[in-house]
């Protein structure tokens, strides 16, 4: 082989090996970023719209949650919708603080939360190839909201179903239920001395690298389960307390519903 024909072999092999790093990182970055849906289901609220803000979540709409257990969830909507208010949904589509915690923060949260970036890929991922400046905006609008109520879980919708009457009817049936059931208040360090089970230490969110300790208003069910969150603390409200459990309470040989406090520490990120 002569130099001519070396150097020629040598640019071939040169053009194929940057065409394999090429190919594999978009197949890495596709892995990395998938979208992985979630469903949600529970009853549609909506609320009026009072921030350019709650505007361009709504696309121009209302405010729209879907309340499921403690969670309240806020809907993010690509275009408007029609829906009939208090009625039982299930929404389909990226639930976006988990989906921007999982692409992960080399700083920690330490240069703020969420990243810029982090919420153009997390749109991208929900709504796939919309014009650069629309998605753009729409990053724009989630980091703000994010900024403003952490804690509080936004659902980027591709996907609203009504469930029907059946679920709705049984929420009612528990909510009637629930009204004959005597309160009782009980001192945080009584009730405490009943906790089965249920993290009271947990590591801080990106968004609170520096952690630190609150005190929880919440309401016990009669089956020993956290029912409400009585506290608008957004530490509290990342507390994952559909992991606690308590013995329940007896009051003059009926079951009772407690209102107490609950001490969570959250361990600094490192």
């Amino acid at each position: 082989m002569n130099r001519k024909q070396g150097l020629t072999w040598f640019l071939v092999l040169a053009v194929v090996g940057l065409g394999g790093c090429s190919s594999d990182k978009p197949a890495q970055d596709a892995k990395q970023t998938g979208a992985v849906m979630h469903r949600v289901k529970g009853k549609l609220e909506a609320g009026q719209a009072s921030t350019g803000t709650d505007t361009a979540l709504n696309a121009g709409g209302k405010s729209l949650f879907l309340r499921s257990g403690l969670q309240q969830y806020r809907l993010f909507l690509k275009s408007k919708v029609e829906i009939t208010p208090n009625t039982e949904y299930e929404a389909e589509g990226i639930y976006a603080q988990k989906a921007i915690d999982e692409i992960g923060d080399p700083d920690q949260g330490k240069q703020g939360y969420p990243l810029a970036a982090s919420c153009k890929r997390v749109i991208r991922m929900a709504w796939g190839n919309i014009a650069f400046d629309v998605a753009d905006g729409h990053a724009s609008v989630l980091r703000a909201q994010i900024n403003r109520h952490p804690a509080r879980p936004i659902f980027l919708v591709t996907k609203l179903t009504p469930v029907g009457e059946g679920s709705g009817a049984a929420e009612a049936k528990k909510a009637e239920l629930e009204k004959d059931l005597p309160e009782v208040t009980v001192p945080a360090a009584k009730q405490s001395a009943l906790r089965i089970e249920g993290p009271t230490v947990q590591p801080a969110p990106l968004w609170a690298p520096e952690g630190g300790v609150v005190h929880c208003k919440v309401v016990i069910d009669e089956n020993g389960k956290i029912a409400e969150l009585a506290t608008g603390v957004q530490l509290c409200e990342a507390v994952r307390w559909a992991e606690f459990r308590y013995t329940p309470l007896v009051q003059g040989g009926h079951p009772a519903r407690v209102n107490t406090e609950v001490e969570v520490r959250f361990e600094p990120r490192k």
